[in-house]
């Protein structure tokens, strides 16, 4: 009983918060109802038996993917009076798009309701002793690490491409000039005077 008042709390939330993710006036908000969806989805996971999808939700998305986009968006000047006002110019694609989606869980339903898809014959056979946590790292860092590694490396450019497009130079710092410090001696930043005795220091 308590998983399935589990189940129905989880994806009510889960609904709600997608909802006002799209909803929301202020983009802030937004991905403060986004992270709210993914914390909701990671529970439904939970439930099922998947725990490693549930911790990637949390780590990965909540933790970076989400978190990103909050940087972001408060980073970046948009001005978001000519975003809506352009509204009415992209409702066609929107509408088309909305028209897709809605036929793919069409299908989707059709496909649950005909019967469950039989995996046994294609399922690697696993250690029923053994975690999926633990059989996910034992191939991902065996069989699938140079995917791994490039996928690490694809995230990097990402990352670099990011800090280029919000870097921004701006007027009236004070830079540091590494070069200029190693360069510079003692005899350059420290001045012996031999001051006679009650006598100010002239500077």
């Amino acid at each position: 009983m308590i998983h399935v008042l589990a189940f129905y709390l989880f994806a009510i939330l889960v609904v709600c918060s997608g909802a006002l993710t799209i909803l929301s006036r202020n983009p802030v908000h937004s991905v403060l109802w986004l992270i709210l969806a993914f914390f909701n989805a990671a529970g439904l996971m939970i439930l099922i038996g998947a725990e490693f999808i549930a911790m990637l939700l949390v780590i990965v998305y909540v933790g970076a993917v989400a978190v990103l986009f909050l940087f972001v968006v408060m980073m970046l000047d948009i001005d978001f009076a000519e975003l809506r006002a352009g509204f009415v110019s992209y409702l066609p694609f929107g509408l088309l798009i909305a028209l897709v989606l809605l036929a793919e869980i069409i299908l989707g339903i059709g496909l649950w309701s005909a019967g469950p898809i039989e995996l046994a014959q294609r399922a690697a056979p696993t250690d029923p002793n053994i975690s999926n946590i633990k059989a996910v790292g034992m191939l991902l860092y065996t069989r699938y690490i140079f995917l791994f590694e490039a996928a690490g490396l694809v995230l990097l450019v990402a990352m670099i491409g990011a800090i280029v497009l919000t870097h921004r130079a701006r007027g009236g710092v004070k830079g540091q000039n590494i070069a200029k410090q190693n360069r510079r001696r003692p005899q350059d930043a420290v001045r012996n005077i031999n001051q006679p005795t009650g006598q100010g220091v002239e500077l």
